[in-house]
């Protein structure tokens, strides 16, 4: 039996060196995406534990109501600041990623791969699959290219197509509708949706009273980037064609094990516009953010879809209502990227 040990934790490491030795795109975006789960995770943690401090404070008579709600406001907005600059950081290496892969620096998702048998001796009896529950839980990723519409058709030429981006992140539920069939599915939840366009031909966003418009900077640009972010309800109706299977008279249902598609869309509020601007002068360089409303829409509402093969899928996204309230060119956003639901 020791000898048996021996070989078996051979074979893992051996198993686990090679998996470590064939990262693809979709694994190193996955592991960026668990980074970003981490983050937020860890500040909603540490504002938890503020918040039942400034209620132990308000118990105790120390401070009023007032001052309660004032100071949990502020605690929640120091963390969403800290939030942000920490999933920057991680934008980064997302950035770099998808370069990578435009170059073609990153190999196509392997194809292969690894089953695990778990053998129980002692209980044999016990040792078989369990159904998921009817409800369960993933964290959502996506990123991909980002542009805009006016008239049916894609203003690449005003904006770079592969300079701009998109990312969302959060969280959802599946529901599965019917008691004894896999099929259909109800997926909502809460997500952070990041919205960058890149203007081409050295223009920035400058606002003149009810018009946002395209203008060139008299500086010459580096780069010149603006963003809208927004908190977003999502709602779709999946369809999973993972099969149930059998055991002991028994049939299991699971999810993201096989193909699936979703069609739905989504609602929200923007919390926030900036302008990022990156310059040379006299060989030092400059980033200047501008932060404002820039005439954007308070509501955000579109259409999504997505279609793909377990946890990975192709993810498309439109908006309804343009970028901008009052503009006489009406902009709406559209987007088109990978998604990960990870369970």
């Amino acid at each position: 039996m020791k000898n048996f040990t021996i070989y078996a934790i051979l074979f893992l490491l051996l198993l686990v060196s090679k998996v470590m030795g064939q990262e693809t795109f979709e694994s190193k975006a996955a592991a960026i995406a668990r980074k970003i789960e981490k983050i937020t995770k860890e500040e909603k943690a540490a504002l938890k534990e503020e918040v039942e401090a400034v209620n132990v404070q308000l118990s105790e008579g120390k401070i009023s109501q007032e001052q309660a709600d004032k100071r949990k406001k502020e605690l929640a907005e120091a963390r969403a600041v800290i939030i942000e600059e920490k999933v920057t950081l991680v934008q980064n290496e997302l950035n770099d990623l998808v370069q990578q892969k435009v170059d073609g620096k990153i190999k196509e998702q392997d194809s292969s791969r690894i089953y695990v048998i778990r053998w129980n001796p002692k209980n044999k009896d016990k040792d078989v699959a369990h159904g998921e529950k009817r409800t369960t839980s993933q964290f959502v990723f996506a990123l991909g290219l980002n542009n805009t519409m006016a008239d049916g058709k894609l203003q690449d030429s005003n904006y770079s197509f592969i300079g701009s981006h998109f990312y969302e992140w959060g969280f959802t539920y599946n529901s599965r509708l019917m008691k004894n069939d896999n099929l259909l599915h109800a997926k909502y939840g809460l997500s952070l949706m990041y919205n960058n366009i890149r203007p081409t031909d050295n223009r920035s966003f400058v606002v003149n009273g009810d018009q946002t418009n395209l203008e060139v900077n008299p500086v010459n640009l580096d780069e010149s980037r603006f963003r809208n972010v927004y908190i977003v309800l999502p709602l779709h109706l999946e369809f999973d064609f993972t099969k149930p299977f059998e055991n002991d008279g028994q049939k299991y249902f699971r999810t993201h094990k096989s193909f699936r598609f979703g069609i739905g869309g989504y609602a929200g509020i923007n919390v926030k516009s900036k302008q990022i601007l990156k310059f040379e002068d006299e060989d030092l360089k400059y980033k200047t953010t501008i932060k404002g409303d820039y005439n954007v829409n308070n509501f955000i509402y579109g259409l999504s879809s997505y279609i793909g093969y377990r946890d990975i899928s192709l993810y498309l996204k439109y908006d309804l209502n343009p970028i901008f309230q009052d503009n006489l060119i009406e902009e709406n956003n559209i987007s088109l990227g990978i998604r990960f639901d990870l369970n």
